[in-house]
């Protein structure tokens, strides 16, 4: 093809979106080579297509981070979140400072308690069983289970659980004790997995066992958080092919509330400790091909933290969503990257046009169908928080 044929092609890809044809994969590759001109069409099409769905309201979620355990039996190259047994930092809470935690949120006015933790470190580390021995528990999983209950019943808090990958026994015990769950998917390349890249050696990030999880969630009806991280060596195309193997699942189950797009973030003392992070274009063109992927439906987020200074231009890409922010937890994952003041986030979420509104750990679409996606448990209290929108309501 020709560029102007490729132009041309483009065009029309982007007039077929906003007619409501889904985004095809020879239309989303075609994408892959776009000049900063197209670039900023692809972007005033995406932004287009949210303002035809959600209009100009932008999400966020108000969470307490708990950061159950920080032993895991992957090894990803870039995560600085997981400590190895030797490290003095490589530890599980005990109930008491779980729900020391989540006492804190409760009172500085939370809703969401973000329970992260490393996947199953029992089965690679004698620290990890000599932690849940203490604790009377067998499993990581089980011991999640234990705190979720315990901070609901507790502070009212409505849990939000990221352990990994799961099976359906796994979901069905953890769906009753949680509002919603998340495992981002991060990449469906195999070439990723391969050695002497970033996910050699991680049993829990080969693209299968993620992509099982997210089918038995739907299977299950869970509301679903996942999505793909962005600038660890994958192309491109392999973006593409995460975004629309998660698509697939979800036009069979419609359980995805919400696909964040995140971006890699370096950290010291990791074997990509002095790789290169991606660029702001580089989110603002995943960003955009995501929202024309998923269309304007879909709840796209991405985390204003990791972008300090420039993430007001995401919403110029299509977002609807800021994602949990906490006004007393620190981003375990990204340490470095303090949470901006929710005063900050309306003001740069004003700035574009929109109108910042608190969600609960559910997208609204889901919080008013109570009957199909949350568990008897929680509905009188989603029920008695939110309003007709299914967003929180708002303070008189």
């Amino acid at each position: 093809m020709t560029h102007l044929s490729i132009q041309q092609h483009i065009r029309m890809s982007l007039e077929r979106v906003l007619s409501g044809i889904p985004l095809s994969q020879s239309d989303a590759y075609a994408l892959i080579t776009v000049n900063s001109d197209e670039l900023a069409a692809l972007c005033t099409t995406a932004t287009t297509l949210r303002e035809q769905h959600k209009g100009a309201t932008i999400t966020y979620s108000r969470n307490v981070f708990i950061p159950l355990t920080t032993l895991c039996r992957n090894t990803c190259a870039y995560c600085g979140y997981v400590k190895a047994p030797g490290d003095p930092a490589a530890h599980t809470l005990t109930p008491d400072e779980v729900l020391a935690i989540a006492e804190v949120g409760h009172k500085a006015g939370c809703r969401e308690a973000l329970f992260s933790l490393g996947e199953r470190p029992e089965q690679r580390h004698a620290l990890a069983r000599e932690h849940l021995r203490y604790l009377g528990y067998s499993t990581m999983l089980d011991y999640l289970r234990a705190m979720c209950e315990l901070v609901y019943t507790q502070t009212g808090l409505l849990p939000h659980a990221n352990p990994g990958t799961l099976d359906r026994k796994e979901l069905i015990a953890l769906r009753e004790v949680t509002i919603s769950m998340g495992m981002m998917l991060e990449t469906a390349s195999h070439r990723l997995a391969g050695r002497g890249q970033p996910h050699f050696g991680c049993p829990d990030k080969v693209p299968e066992r993620r992509l099982a999880t997210l089918r038995a969630a739907g299977d299950l009806q869970i509301p679903f958080t996942t999505g793909i991280l962005i600038g660890i060596g994958e192309t491109r195309a392999e973006r593409i092919d995460a975004l629309l193997a998660i698509r697939d699942i979800h036009n069979e189950h419609g359980h995805i509330h919400e696909i964040i797009v995140q971006n890699f973030r370096a950290k010291p003392n990791t074997r990509m400790a002095d790789a290169p992070e991606p660029g702001i274009d580089e989110m603002r063109w995943t960003l955009a091909v995501a929202r024309l992927i998923f269309g304007g439906a879909m709840n796209l987020q991405a985390p204003p933290n990791l972008t300090p200074n420039d993430y007001g231009t995401y919403l110029d890409a299509g977002i609807n969503d800021w994602g949990g922010v906490s006004p007393v937890t620190r981003d375990y994952i990204n340490p470095e990257a303090a949470w901006p003041k929710l005063d900050e986030l309306r003001e740069v979420t004003c700035r574009r046009n929109c109108t910042l509104r608190e969600r609960l750990a559910l997208h609204p679409e889901y919080a008013r169908e109570p009957d199909r996606w949350i568990p008897q448990a929680f509905r009188a209290d989603v029920a008695a928080q939110i309003d007709s929108s299914g967003l929180v309501k708002r303070e008189l």
